[in-house]
């Protein structure tokens, strides 16, 4: 009978190690705190240029490099983190960013140029890149199948409550201290996460042979490629595009260096990122949510408070009371979210989510001059819930069906996409809103006829009231002018709220491609492709 049944011989499945909850869960705060600080400091200077601006005797056109200098160097690092936790192992990489980061935080504060300043920030954003995509491999290499989507949620908060504070945080640590603390600010939690990180975090082990054959020319490659590609999303919409000489000579040498880094990817024996996750469907249309979520994040993140302060002439502590809608509409929906990936097809979950950010958008597209909390309040919570479900959603059908081996390299990858989208939504509202200005301003001064009854009534009402200055007529056309140009800005912003919508109901529908993926629930994830 033994022989007739092996089945019934067989030894045991070996069962799953036991999880020490207070050690994972410690260390994952660690990190997650860190990576918090890391996405922060993107926009926390957003609201406080002026005074930064002051503080370093800097032009307006060096003070945009605050920000730009973060973040190319960023793109660096994002990818490169997934080589270094297999070389270093996760929790060395991450104390060496931290500290670095906390460094470089402490360096950019006591700046007293605005080269030394750039420099700094340059450095910050390349050491801090590290912490954000080693916090997604962790959630979904040191956690059990089932508890893989609270982590999600967790780092779905992070990821999109960190980019809507940032702002509102800066103008209110400059109000009350001053911009330097902008940068201290992270010296505190910084030594939290150090103390958790290096105590608890202990989640894998190094492999010293990756770093036989390192490949240099690949890193170059990657290199050039990313940061030509973010200075011209950056820079572009400034400088008129391709009519500048550096955005054309850098946007020649993406276009060069960007397939280059791809064959080396593909025929190098040991990469330094890996590629072949692409082959996975899911990961595919994955890559493309994110970067769709990156769009739809940072462009709502950078719309609403630039309308708030160009249009309504808000404060900072203003368009934070405003934008807290979002936040607190993301925080309510991420338990929710959680549980109902569990329980429907994360495809149906990606679709609704941004079915219902493209909604929100759209509503915004009738925005007009009067427009505040109120106006913005349903607009932010159909964009803050469905941006929550679309990315925890996604997260689970990009990074479920890959084998555990490819998941620090994927989970870079990612991060770099959403990032990219961020900057791609940006460059593209920015060209559209200088765009549609000044189409909207033609369009409203042509259909004015000079013997408009109306509009020679109210120049002579304004005479008259500015009757007491030097050029009263003046005065009074460039009154009407500010009354026209405001009306067209809002106009522009109605296009690219639209624009934004009909981006988010076009990667709704691309979901649909995707396989279906079935959320474990105590086996480990099976490879797909």
């Amino acid at each position: 009978m033994t022989a007739a049944n092996p089945a019934m011989t067989a030894a045991p499945a070996a069962p799953a190690p036991e999880v020490n909850w207070t050690i994972l869960l410690l260390g994952f705060a660690g990190m997650v705190i860190g990576q918090f600080m890391a996405i922060l400091d993107i926009q926390i200077v957003a609201s406080s240029l002026p005074q930064i601006q002051a503080g370093v005797g800097a032009s307006a056109d060096e003070i945009s490099w605050i920000q730009t200098a973060y973040l190319i160097p960023e793109v660096v690092m994002i990818p490169l983190s997934g080589y270094l936790s297999r070389l270093w192992g996760t929790r060395n990489v991450f104390l060496v960013s931290c500290a670095g980061f906390m460094a470089m935080s402490v360096a950019t504060g006591l700046s007293t140029s605005i080269d030394m300043m750039i420099f700094f920030r340059a450095l910050q954003g390349f050491v801090g890149g590290a912490m954000i995509p080693t916090v997604f491999a962790v959630a979904f290499t040191a956690f059990p199948p089932k508890h893989r989507i609270t982590a999600s949620v967790i780092m779905g908060l992070i990821v999109t409550l960190a980019p809507t504070v940032g702002p509102t945080l800066g103008g209110h640590l400059t109000e009350q201290l001053s911009w330097r603390w902008l940068f201290f600010i992270n010296v505190p939690p910084g030594l939290l996460v150090l103390f958790l990180v290096g105590r608890y975090a202990n989640f894998d082990k190094g492999d010293p042979s990756l770093a036989k054959g390192f490949d240099w020319w690949g890193l170059a490659l990657m290199a050039s490629f990313l940061m030509s590609l973010q200075f011209v999303l950056e820079e572009g919409s400034k400088n008129d595009w391709f009519s500048d000489d550096h955005i054309l000579l850098l946007a020649v040498v993406a276009a060069i260096t960007g397939p280059a880094f791809i064959w080396r990817a593909l025929s190098y024996y040991n990469p330094i990122v890996e590629l072949r996750a692409f082959k996975n469907r899911n990961f595919m249309v994955g890559v493309v949510m994110t970067f769709t979520v990156g769009a739809a994040l940072f462009g709502g993140t950078f719309l609403m408070p630039l309308f708030l302060g160009r249009v309504r002439g808000y404060s900072a502590a203003e368009v934070g009371t405003t934008m807290v809608v979002s936040g607190l509409a993301m925080f309510a929906t991420g338990p929710f979210a959680g549980r109902l990936v569990r329980a429907v097809d994360p495809r149906v979950l990606m679709f609704t989510g941004f079915m219902m950010c493209a909604w929100g958008m759209w509503d915004a597209h009738a925005v007009t001059t009067e427009w505040g909390f109120w106006q913005f309040a349903g607009v932010q919570a159909l964009r803050g819930v469905g941006v929550m479900m679309a990315m925890i959603a996604s997260q689970q059908v990009t990074m479920s069906t890959l084998p555990p081996h490819m998941v620090k390299n994927a989970s870079g990858l990612v991060n770099l996409f959403r990032n990219v989208g961020g900057a791609f939504g940006l460059a593209l509202l920015n060209t559209s809103l200088t765009t549609n200005t000044a189409r909207h301003m033609s369009d409203l001064t042509q259909a004015i006829p000079n013997t408009d009854g109306g509009m020679t009534a109210m120049l002579a009402g304004m005479q008259e009231r500015f009757a007491d200055s030097l050029d009263p007529a003046g005065a009074a056309m460039k009154a009407i002018h500010g009354m026209l140009y405001q009306q067209a800005t809002t106009l522009a912003f109605g296009d690219a709220f639209a624009m934004l919508a009909i981006g988010c109901a076009f990667a709704a529908f691309v979901t649909l491609l995707a396989k279906p993926v079935k959320i474990p629930t105590g086996a480990p994830p099976v490879e797909a492709h």
